[in-house]
């Protein structure tokens, strides 16, 4: 049967390179992993990969936790962590956890009885018990998108306070005064940043705040659907409503056409994401663009960084936003 040695002959590279390189491809030379890769196929090597796994202690899998695959935003971040973990030579195992916090526990149970490396949690909240790992041992997980606020961990997110803000100060700007608000969920730590920008703009502007017009939603377009319902049918509606999603502004459009209205002429509606179904909505959407997939890449780079001893402490990466001023939004009648 063919061995390693015979592996490392056809390659030119001492056995212990050939070893390095099934183990751990990405702390090679390209070309000396393509050398030994190929001279894999040419001998019909087949390494005993579990045996490899337990040498080194690693599976190469990453888990990622993700409230709800369904969240086409998700969907985004989860194609830039595939991305870059096949680049790096790791498998991905994707667990559609619901924000259910025992199973996010069941999963990043895989860490500690070594069936996976690290985990990406998407959602705010450590999976993790107290004692799992030693004090002095950095927790081998990346928070992103919706982050702790004292991150036991590296994360990487965004100035949602900021965006926030921005896209409140276009409205205002445009003549809105009176500007609804279609929250998220109350526990996110997305919804109390979201609020607080939009409080930061109205304040700036000497904008009065009225609680009245902050609707709870859920990130669904439903909860749009809604929550819209319910500011349309005021004596004095809002003449501008900003979504903290953008599926939850998509529902609020249609809702606000069921009522007999237009959107901008009547109400403009502004959203949160960036979406690829935000330019395709009718009107087009103005939005906050998110850099979904870069969130999946760095959550990524920052992990394997964990993982290889490069990086002893929690570290946060703010990632940019951008303001797309779309069809949905203009001047206040």
């Amino acid at each position: 049967m063919t061995n390693i040695r015979k592996v490392a002959e056809l390659a030119g590279v001492s056995v212990a390179t050939v070893s390095r390189t099934l183990k751990s491809p990405d702390i090679v030379s390209p070309r000396t992993r393509d050398k030994v890769l190929k001279a894999v196929r040419e001998a019909g090597y087949k390494p005993n990969l579990m045996a490899v796994q337990f040498r080194s202690r690693r599976t190469r899998n990453l888990v990622v936790l993700v409230p709800t695959i369904a969240n086409t935003f998700f969907a985004r971040v989860i194609s830039g962590i595939q991305e870059a973990a096949q680049q790096q030579g790791y498998s991905v195992l994707l667990c559609n956890t619901l924000g259910r916090e025992e199973s996010e526990a069941t999963y990043a149970k895989m860490v500690t009885t070594r069936q996976a490396d690290g985990v990406i949690q998407l959602r705010a909240y450590n999976p993790f018990p107290a004692d799992a790992f030693a004090p002095d041992t950095p927790l081998p997980m990346v928070n992103a998108c919706e982050v702790l606020d004292e991150a036991p961990c590296s994360s990487v997110k965004l100035d949602n306070r900021a965006a926030a803000r921005a896209i409140t100060e276009h409205l205002i700007g445009l003549g809105h005064r009176r500007i609804g608000m279609i929250k998220g969920p109350r526990r996110s730590p997305l919804t109390r940043d979201r609020v607080a920008g939009y409080c930061d703009a109205l304040e700036a502007a000497g904008i009065a705040l009225d609680e009245s017009l902050l609707c709870p939603g859920k990130f669904t377009p439903h909860s749009g659907y809604e929550a819209a319902g319910m500011l349309v049918a005021r004596d004095d509606r809002p003449s501008a409503i900003f979504c903290e999603s953008d599926e939850m502004a998509i529902g609020a459009i249609q809702r606000i056409k069921q009522e007999g209205l237009r959107v901008p002429d009547d109400i403009s509606v502004a959203g949160f994401d960036d979406i690829a179904f935000a330019s395709f909505s009718d009107p087009p959407l103005t939005t906050i663009a998110q850099p979904a997939e870069a969130f999946g890449r760095e959550a990524v780079a920052m992990l394997i960084e964990v993982l290889e001893g490069r990086e002893e402490g929690a570290k946060q990466r703010i990632l940019p936003y951008e303001l797309v001023i779309r069809g949905s939004t203009a001047v206040k009648r």
